[in-house]
């Protein structure tokens, strides 16, 4: 069944909420715990259903994205499985970029029309979960929709924050909002299980995850509706009122990280005892880029809810509920809490090293003595001896040339340089 099916992942667009991470990368090619990209959690779902026939539309800061996918996603040359990136392109029908999702994948729709299959999976390349696509494959079809909506229940507070779809007792989608407030969230409960009607989760929320019949995308984009550019915004709402759109419901772990709060938050509870992000089912695996890194070294350090990847050199006194990525190197007395050290691409030379040294550079890495807290810190950082960066709700959100502030999470921009002794606190 999942032949029949092509898989579009949207490469995202300016990536503007989640600044600094995005400067100088797309948002699906953020770093995840410490070893991932974000993109690597939609294919990864779509190779553990068997949907191995796979497009990444990029436009906006793509290299990094576009080296990653090329790196990472090697299949047999008796397979016909692959992960190709379809990079936004000018053409002389069309001279534009992409103007939205859905403009996106009609104009890459020339590119795919000639492979075979019955439906088209749509996915976002930055958000975080694991759902089994081959579910809602089969509910699609056993619904006889022509489009289907992954939805998952969220209270009151959050269905400010999404499109929430209204559905009838057979799972079909009826009507749609923006965006509701207050009052306006009256009357839109829909049928949920009893452990989320518990939770006061009521209201469906679209996860912008789509299931089309190939003949109803390729109508609406190219004829009925040729001048939309957004899925969720246009495509959508217009196609309630004429075709058969179904929910599937989904009630498993899944959060948007459309911010830098939710990146963050993301990325530590990682560090739970029993995480709802689970990184260790092995029938889920997360695939991401092969890298030949040593094991992590650990001397001296008291470690307490704390992952490290492979590659890291730590010396540091204490860790507790960090997220430290690959290569990372922390020197001796240090103490970092609640934070998300993102990692280096490279070592050091002794040679660079010896130059850093004499010219009184810190070393790639976090030095000695530091104490660091509510942080992000990006790749390939130099953060030096006694450095002090304290995050919290007492700091004023602003960006500055090294540094970001956010809701009190600081991210430290990637490449930085901060001197011995160097305080925000």
């Amino acid at each position: 069944m999942s032949n029949a099916l092509i898989s579009l992942i949207l490469g995202g667009g300016a990536g503007t909420r989640l600044f600094p991470l995005t400067r100088s990368r797309s948002k699906p090619a953020v770093s995840v715990a410490g070893k991932y990209r974000l993109v690597d959690i939609p294919i990864s779902n779509c190779l553990n259903a068997d949907m191995n026939r796979i497009f990444v539309l990029t436009q906006y800061n793509s290299a990094s994205l576009n080296k990653h996918i090329k790196n990472t996603y090697h299949f047999s040359h008796f397979s016909k499985a692959f992960v190709d990136i379809l990079a936004a392109e000018q053409t002389p029908d069309n001279p534009t970029w992409y103007q939205g999702t859905a403009d996106a994948v009609r104009q890459c729709l020339h590119h795919i029309e000639n492979y075979d299959f019955e439906y088209i999976l749509i996915l976002s390349g930055d958000q975080l979960y694991q759902m089994d696509f081959r579910d809602m494959l089969q509910h699609h079809i056993e619904s006889e929709a022509q489009i289907s909506i992954a939805t998952i229940p969220v209270n009151a507070k959050d269905a400010s924050d999404f499109g929430i779809l209204k559905t009838d007792a057979n799972n079909y989608i009826t009507s749609f909002i923006e965006k509701p407030k207050g009052d306006d969230r009256f009357g839109w409960e829909s049928e949920v299980s009893g452990e989320m009607q518990a939770e006061g989760r009521v209201y469906l929320a679209s996860m912008g995850i789509y299931i089309f019949n190939r003949d109803t995308l390729f109508n609406e984009l190219m004829t009925r509706q040729f001048h939309a550019t957004d899925f969720g915004k246009e495509i959508i709402p217009d196609s309630i009122n004429t075709h058969k759109v179904v929910s599937y419901q989904y009630e498993g772990y899944w959060t948007d990280i459309g911010n830098i709060p939710a990146f963050f938050e993301a990325n530590l509870e990682l560090t739970d005892d029993v995480p709802r992000f689970n990184l260790f089912d092995s029938t889920r695996t997360i695939f991401s880029r092969a890298r030949m890194l040593p094991p992590a070294k650990i001397s001296g350090t008291t470690l307490n809810k704390t992952m490290i990847a492979e590659g890291s050199i730590i010396l540091a006194k204490r860790l507790e509920r960090c997220v430290v990525g690959i290569r990372t190197r922390i020197g001796k007395d240090t103490v970092i809490t609640n934070s998300y050290i993102m990692g280096n691409d490279f070592y050091q030379t002794l040679d660079e090293i010896n130059r850093s040294i004499a010219t009184g550079k810190p070393l790639i890495g976090i030095g000695e003595r530091c104490e660091i807290n509510n942080t992000i810190i990006d790749k390939n950082c130099s953060i030096g001896n006694d450095v002090k960066i304290l995050g919290g709700t007492h700091l004023q959100d602003g960006d500055f040339e090294k540094y970001t502030i956010k809701e009190g999470i600081v991210v430290i921009k990637k490449g930085a340089f901060l001197p011995d002794g160097f305080e925000l606190k």
